[in-house]
């Protein structure tokens, strides 16, 4: 805590973003217009009907358009670096991220599991970890739900919901331009926005995005080293050079469009078409990872130091190999490429008392990369690469009544379907076999699998208003789910088929099929009592559900007799309890929020690799979280402009039960790896910290808006965030551990007050501060877990971002 008081003093001499704007409670648009200053309203749809933030018993953190622009809230990892409690983790391969929020959060190993934390953007469930790949601007509002939400948001919701709303046509013609360069990085982006009316009843808005960083956030300083080789079909040893990858990374480049269509023939239908495309590329998959803590100091790889620093040590594929390679560069550079677009249609017709809306939406990815998969290249590395392709087409419809009587209903139905579809080629050991296919000559193993997914979902909730101040809710989602997924390794030099199981193995195990069926029902209750105006009391009992599913990049190990318990794993679950208070006050200037609340989670999906029979496998363990959050806003009339903002969280969560949890690399007997499974030793992780899961976080900040005369404003803001120490491992690693931390995001705008035009200077994460919000073991760093004598492995991290400071340019006509 003591951090936390640093962080207070330093904002009185820090200057920064915007805060999030927090909905009023019982002011109409004409008082809130009549009396200037005050809190300012915010419409949220976490209900999937338009409320006022401190009218719903639900825990939400909701962000205004203004804000979003203000603070550069762009892409799901600025949202969570500003947000306690939510922490997104950038990872290389798998799944492509570990979003974790109250603790929660799923393993970042496995493209097959879908995130716990779900994102939704214009009300359709996006599952996928690359989400975190697409470029979010030009956002009509951002809200973050907190806890279960199974009711209304489709799908695989146990820890909660980040839900993106973009941006309408405009009632009346106008253009927007932006244009930015960040220093650190030396990134240059320019934005623009063109919305209005075709015709009375038709608007159209058109946003595009294109940005490219000359520099990186990271510094890569391999140096170049001999790669041993052995032809195993002619015996022959050769080497060959591994060029370092690129000094500097990401080095991003990114182009993103949305074109937004909005009907309204009449004052009853509306019908909205949103078509959206992002290409994204970087020049490296795991740029961010670093070797922040290593048991002597060094690499056991490459005896680079380690360090809680932005610097990575990664080399190319040799460009003798990646000649060769599938979606391999010619000279073995490392990158990773994302392309996707969507298209969602939605329909509102309102009868008398009933809104019937439907959402219909396909979208379509596809993320290749080239990845130094030791992630510190050393002469012992081993490289890969991967191509894989998503789909889905789902369409949801629902009915809302508001009858003038005390019961209501909301009733709707989900379809999806999807299909997942994954290559990789791996490069291992140094080995080679001239008799393959020019395609295979280089590799270790390959690995070929698809997921085609199904899903049938009804729901429906009742709400009775009993008396005019009390409302009770209940509910009910019931899912039904298939998939079928296949997986091989199509070949596998003949030096390795002692690890890997060739496609044809005589054992008829070289191909593993599933076909899974999971069924469902999560029931939600609610009761509210708005004994008088500006305060909200409500309690809450939640469930939620998150499909079982297959590892599309696992491994089928020659050393394991369980391939198809390998790559499959169980739903995920969760129930519990949350109560809370919303409350304005002080004539609509001092907001105050409390909430209270405790979560079980059975089956919560853990991944690892199995090193003693060199498979990927997903456990599942039981965990609780239970905590407290306390946010407020003050925004006093007789300081119009000035608005001071902040909350406090306590959260704990821990393994209620993981009796044969994974030892982490190196772990003795004496350090707990002492459980014996067969011939291998596990631990016993009851009562013991999840991944990310720091027990105290908050935030402090305030924002000032002033007038100068002559038509001009200026604006101050600062926002600190406060982390408490936690595991960055999900496994019990103490070498893993994240100190506490704060970071201060300061920034300074000017221009006339009817923003004609702006210019901004907004820097993020002044202090500087590295940290993780992940961690694996070192690849092929540590020695065997369960012996007599500690032997850890390096750690690994996801490191965030570095300070960044952005000067930004805005017009508006």
């Amino acid at each position: 805590m003591r951090t936390l008081k640093l962080a207070v003093s330093a904002l009185a001499l820090s200057v920064g973003i915007a805060p999030p704007a927090f909905a009023q409670a019982d002011a109409t648009p004409e008082e809130t217009a009549a009396t200037p200053g005050g809190l300012t309203d915010i419409v949220v749809t976490a209900r999937k009907r338009e409320e006022s933030v401190q009218d719903i018993p639900v825990a939400v953190t909701a962000i205004s358009a203004e804000t979003v622009q203000r603070q550069d809230l762009t892409s799901i990892e600025k949202i969570a670096a500003r947000t306690p409690n939510l922490n997104v983790g950038r990872a290389s391969n798998g799944s492509g991220a570990q979003l974790t929020m109250r603790g929660i959060g799923s393993s970042s190993t496995s493209i097959g599991i879908e995130q716990s934390v779900a994102v939704v953007v214009d009300g359709v469930y996006y599952g996928q970890g690359r989400i975190i790949n697409e470029g979010f601007f030009d956002l009509a509002r951002v809200e973050i739900l907190k806890g279960p939400q199974a009711l209304f948001f489709g799908k695989n919701a146990t820890a909660g919901v980040i839900s993106l709303t973009t941006a309408d046509p405009t009632q009346t013609f106008e253009i927007k331009g932006r244009a930015a360069y960040e220093f650190n990085a030396q990134q240059a982006q320019i934005e623009a926005v063109a919305s209005g009316p075709l015709s009375d009843t038709l608007g159209i808005r058109l946003a595009v995005r294109a940005s490219k960083m000359f520099e990186g956030y990271y510094r890569n300083v391999a140096a170049p080293f001999n790669y041993a080789t052995l032809d195993v079909a002619t015996g022959v040893a050769g080497s060959v050079v591994a060029q370092p990858s690129s000094e500097d990374e990401p080095k991003e480049k990114e182009l993103l469009g949305r074109l937004t269509l909005k009907w309204e023939p009449t004052d009853q239908l509306t019908a909205t078409l949103k078509a959206s495309g992002t290409y994204n590329k970087a020049n490296n998959n795991s740029w961010n990872y670093v070797a922040f803590n290593c048991p002597t100091g060094v690499s056991q790889l490459n005896g680079y130091a380690c360090g809680r620093d932005f610097i990575t040590h990664q080399n190319k594929i040799p460009a003798e190999f990646a000649a060769q390679v599938p979606f391999a560069k010619e000279d073995g550079s490392l990158y990773n490429r994302y392309k996707s677009w969507a298209v969602t249609g939605t329909v509102a017709y309102e009868l008398e008392d009933v809104t019937l809306t439907s959402v219909t939406n396909y979208n379509w990815n596809n993320n290749r990369w080239a990845c130094a998969c030791d992630f510190q290249s050393s002469p012992a590395s081993n490289w890969a690469t991967e191509n894989s392709t998503y789909h889905a087409f789902s369409s949801e419809f629902r009915a809302l009544t508001t009858f003038d009587s005390p019961v209501n209903l909301m009733i709707g139905g989900l379809y999806q379907k999807t299909k997942r579809t994954f290559d990789q080629y791996i490069l291992l050991a140094g080995l080679t076999n001239s008799a393959a296919s020019p395609e295979n000559e280089f590799l270790a193993t390959r690995k070929t699998s698809f997921t085609d997914g199904e899903t049938v979902a009804a729901f429906g909730q009742v709400t009775w208003k009993v008396i005019p101040t009390v409302e009770i809710a209940g509910g009910v989602r019931y899912t039904h789910e298939t998939k079928d997924s296949f997986f091989t390794q199509p070949y596998n030099n003949p030096g390795l088929t002692t690890i890997f199981r060739p496609q044809d193995d005589p054992d008829g195990l070289g191909v593993v099929t599933a076909k899974q069926t999971f069924n469902d029902w999560s029931p939600e209750a609610t009761i509210t009592w708005k004994p008088t105006s500006g305060l909200l009391v409500y309690g809450a009992y939640k469930t939620a559900y998150k499909s079982g599913g297959f590892s599309n990049g696992g491994i089928n190990s020659k050393l394991s007799t369980t391939p198809f318990a390998d790559l499959t794993f169980d739903p995920e679950k969760a129930r519990g309890f949350e109560v809370g208070i919303k409350s304005t006050l002080l004539d609509n200037q001092l907001r105050l929020n409390l909430g209270l609340y405790t979560y079980g989670y059975s089956n919560l999906q853990v991944d690892f690799f199995n090193s003693p029979i060199f498979a990927f496998q997903t456990l599942t363990a039981d965990a609780r979280t239970k905590g407290v959050e306390l946010e407020f806003e003050y925004a006093p009339r007789n300081l119009e402009g000035l608005n001071l903002h902040g909350s406090i969280n306590y959260n704990k969560a821990r393994y209620t039960d993981f009796p044969d949890a994974p030892c982490y690399a190196g772990q003795s007997q004496a350090e707990g790896c002492n459980v014996a499974v067969g011939a291998a030793f596990r631990q016993d992780l009851e009562g013991q910290p999840l991944s990310v899961a720091p027990e105290w976080t908050g935030t402090l900040g305030f924002a000032y808006d002033m007038t100068m005369g002559s038509g001009m404003m200026v604006g101050f803001n600062a926002d600190a965030r406060y982390s408490d120490s936690y595991l960055a491992s999900g496994f019990g690693a103490l070498d893993s551990r994240q100190s506490s931390y704060v970071t201060i995001d300061a920034g300074v705008r000017v221009g006339p007050e009817n923003e004609s035009w702006q210019v901004a200077l907004i820097g993020k994460n002044l202090t500087n501060r590295f940290y993780v919000t992940g961690a694996v073991d070192g690849p092929s760093t540590g020695g065997a877990s369960g012996g007599l004598t500690p032997a850890h492995a390096d750690q690994l991290g996801f490191g965030t971002l570095p300070r960044t400071v952005q000067i930004q340019f805005s017009t508006k006509f």
